[in-house]
């Protein structure tokens, strides 16, 4: 009687011990999976971080080909400045919208205050150089002019 006893105690104490070593094994799978998603994450965030930096070395570029292509009628700087913008659009690249929207500090920097009507305070005046964001994060902010009510500092 004493080894059926004896033998149940240790079959039981054996089933612990395989539940526990699941349980250990089974959290160790999880701790698995989360530092893959995050080298994954952390990965991904360097490459994006490389890119933007690359990304706001052109940005001056794009700025001069746009300039040029308004005074020149050339249709060989219009098909490099549209390839351009192709590019940086499919590297997640957008400009900034600012012109009549209400002033973003997140997105914009103030150059200027313009005195106006009612209407148009804490709005966008004119962009005096475009923004661009890539994804959430703002590469360049736009720079621009807003309109504040007469008589405001």
């Amino acid at each position: 009687m004493t080894s059926k006893k004896s033998t149940t105690k240790v079959v039981e104490e054996l089933q612990k011990k395989i539940e526990e070593y699941e349980e250990n094994w089974k959290r160790a799978l999880a701790d698995y999976k989360n530092l893959q998603k995050r080298v994954e994450e952390e990965r991904a965030e360097i490459f994006g971080y490389a890119n933007k930096n690359l990304i706001q070395r052109f940005i001056p570029v794009l700025d001069n080909l746009e300039t040029m292509a308004k005074h020149f009628e050339d249709q060989g700087i219009k098909l490099i400045l549209k390839q351009l913008i192709q590019i940086l659009e499919e590297e997640g690249v957008a400009e900034i919208e600012s012109d009549k929207k209400t002033f973003d500090p997140h997105e914009m920097e103030a150059v200027e205050h313009v005195e106006t009507g009612g209407d148009l305070d804490n709005k966008v005046i004119e962009t005096t150089q475009k923004g661009y964001k890539m994804g959430n994060k703002v590469i360049r902010p736009a720079r621009v002019k807003v309109g504040k009510t007469k008589g405001e500092k």
